[in-house]
């Protein structure tokens, strides 16, 4: 892949541009780092946790699976902000050792392996509450509630966990999992806030910035939740590597939330407005959640959802939701509660049948892994 110099500065922004245009990544969502803490109104509830019992990052065994039988180049990793800095800490610097090598061995297993690792924050821009995820917690930098950890604290922990792996070039940074209901300028000042503090410890790995309204990529040029677009901010965001894309989520189900098991949206109907902003600023996406179900509708969109990514060239990769060692029978997306199973090689069905696994992943999904993925230096936006 050729790789421009230019740099293109816009309000205030810094962001590389003239990237030349293919998939550099594709993935799977590892997702149960985060699980454990559903009891509404308990707070504290599951923390700090029994690890491979209330949560688990990753069956180690299937990371050969997926990159040498199916050619995936990344795993999206996600975490819990309460459980690496448990709450008689606080947000910051300092973390609940344990949890943290427990995480850090499953971000090693990847990344041993040759894949590309990225480190997913579960928290939905919030801290100190996850009992009810995705509405409970104190938004983080919210200045008039007295228990929200600040901007500042966000910062100091992302400059910390970003000093812990900038020595491995494999691992990526998302800054954090669909935020929303916050002001898009606080959502912003959080987003910059990480990104400085990250490269002020000399981690140079590429990062992953997110927007408001679950980081929905057909409401991020539009007013959601009563706030300002996504738009309106993001393309300031200044990275002084030129090493950042926008983290976007795109779900295929009637109200875009993945809980449906009919496929009734399409990216080349929804992603639009977007990608015509990425094109203006000079920007790149990465889609690092979406997902299908086994229904004929499922078939025919999911493959046309990457189609269109592979046609528009401001668009580096994707990640589907989502494998994981503790989802059981069931399903992590797009079922309406039908235990279906998960993306994990080894779920099964309800019943013992077919996992989502087998008729949605091998049926649908591996066919459309590209070639070419990006496979050896440091995580980048330039391939």
């Amino acid at each position: 892949m050729r790789v421009s110099t230019l740099f293109w500065s816009l309000g205030g922004a810094f962001l590389a541009t003239g990237v030349s245009s293919k998939i550099i990544y594709a993935g799977i969502d590892e997702s149960g780092g985060e699980f454990g803490v559903w009891n509404p109104g308990v707070v504290g509830s599951g923390l700090p946790g029994r690890f491979g019992v209330d949560y688990a990052f990753l069956n180690a065994s299937t990371v050969p699976i997926w990159v040498d039988e199916h050619g995936l180049n990344l795993f999206r990793v996600a975490f819990l902000l309460e459980r690496m800095c448990p709450l008689e800490y606080g947000l910051g610097a300092r973390f609940n050792e344990t949890y943290f090598q427990e995480y850090a061995t499953a971000i090693n297993a990847i990344t041993s392996h040759g894949a590309y690792a990225l480190l997913d924050p579960h928290n939905y821009m919030r801290y100190n509450d996850p009992s009810e995820q995705p509405l409970s917690g104190s938004v983080i930098g919210n200045s008039s509630d007295p228990t929200a950890a600040t901007t500042a604290q966000f910062a100091q922990f992302w400059g910390a966990l970003a000093a812990r792996f900038k020595n491995n070039e494999k691992v990526a940074f998302g800054l954090m999992n669909e935020p929303h209901d916050m002001p898009t300028s606080l959502l912003f000042a959080n987003n910059q806030a990480a990104i400085t503090a990250i490269r002020k410890v000399g981690a140079n790995q590429m990062i992953l910035a997110p927007g408001n309204g679950y980081t929905g990529g057909h409401y991020w040029t539009t007013t959601e939740q009563g706030d300002e677009p996504s738009s309106e901010y993001m393309y300031k965001l200044h990275d002084p590597v030129g090493n950042t894309a926008m983290e976007i989520h795109e779900y295929l189900d009637v109200d875009f939330s993945g809980s449906h098991q009919i496929c009734n949206q399409s990216f080349a109907a929804n992603l639009g407005p977007l990608t015509t902003w990425l094109k203006q600023h000079n920007l790149k996406a990465f889609i690092s959640e979406f997902g299908g179900d086994n229904t004929t509708s499922c078939d025919t969109l999911l493959p046309a959802a990457i189609e269109y990514l592979n046609e528009n060239d401001e668009y580096i990769g994707w990640s589907m939701w989502a494998a994981g060692p503790i989802w059981g029978t069931a399903a992590p997306c797009c079922s309406d509660s039908t235990p279906l199973g998960s993306l994990e090689p080894t779920s099964v069905a309800g019943g013992g049948g077919p996992s989502l696994y087998e008729t949605v992943w091998l049926k649908v999904m591996q066919p459309l892994v590209p070639k070419g993925l990006k496979r050896s230096g440091i995580s980048s936006i330039h391939g």
